[in-house]
């Protein structure tokens, strides 16, 4: 199971850093400071609903999840010596990324169920 973690790990950080800045540039600085017009809701709908965005969000957001349990555990282990509770820190790290995974999977398959129906 160690190297399938590893890969999503691996995937996570790359997909984070080349689409998490760009996100945060958009939502987080151009909008609030008025660099581009504030998205409509309809439009942000329809947009987020396409199944095409919708897959690319729900990768974006399964890898870094699973990036940020790795590095979280390995964070427990090393830096607060917690490598004697493995079984627990590694079900709470993983179970954290599964139910945040199936929460985005649950928002988005109702965005693109909005927008087509």
């Amino acid at each position: 199971m160690e190297p399938v973690l590893w890969l999503l790990f691996s995937g996570g950080g790359v997909v984070s850093a080349l689409l998490l800045p760009v996100l945060v540039l958009v939502f987080a600085l151009a909008v609030p400071l008025g660099w581009i017009a504030t998205p409509e809701h309809g439009s942000l709908l329809r947009l987020v609903g396409h199944p095409l965005a919708a897959v690319v969000l729900l990768g974006l957001t399964v890898l870094s999840l699973f990036h940020w349990a790795q590095r979280f555990r390995y964070t427990l282990f090393d830096g607060l010596r917690l490598k004697r509770h493995q079984r627990l820190v590694n079900a709470s790290v993983y179970t954290v990324a599964v139910l945040g995974s199936a929460a985005a999977l649950a928002v988005l398959w109702q965005a693109v169920a909005a927008r087509s129906g």
